[in-house]
């Protein structure tokens, strides 16, 4: 059976978690999974900006598929969030955590061909797999 451990915020207000973990597990909990989360968030914004931007006689197709993936994507950051914080974790709270925590890099080029967007999109993606493989 679980203990119950209770985990006062800045406001004094109780958060009631269930877990074996002490305070440093849950701390190293979010400091491995949160850079995750950082980086499906700055996969995400990627995807999306292709999604909206891609163009040419595959547009439809690339379209869909973008946005497909894009919502793959940001589904992974509500599953990770949620297991840090059952376990009483903290996560993300600003872009501008985001941003520190990342390896996606963004990309603001005006013009990207299809082609070009795929192939980034699989390298970030590759990248993604392999910066936290065995995070989890």
């Amino acid at each position: 059976m679980k203990k119950v451990t209770h985990i006062h915020t800045a406001k004094s207000a109780k958060l009631s978690t269930p877990t074996d973990l002490g305070g440093r597990a849950r701390e190293a909990v979010s400091n491995v999974i949160n850079p995750l989360i950082a980086d499906a968030f700055a996969l995400y914004v990627k995807t999306k900006n292709f999604h909206w931007h891609v163009t040419g006689s595959h547009f439809r197709d690339y379209h869909l598929l973008l946005d497909e993936q894009a919502n793959q994507v940001i589904a992974m950051t509500d599953v990770l969030a949620e297991r840090i914080r059952k376990l009483g974790g903290t996560t993300i709270r600003s872009i501008e955590q985001i941003s520190k925590l990342k390896h996606i890099s963004d990309d603001n080029d005006a013009y990207v061909a299809p082609k070009e967007m795929i192939s980034r999109l699989l390298h970030d993606n590759e990248e993604f797999c392999h910066a936290h493989a065995g995070s989890t």
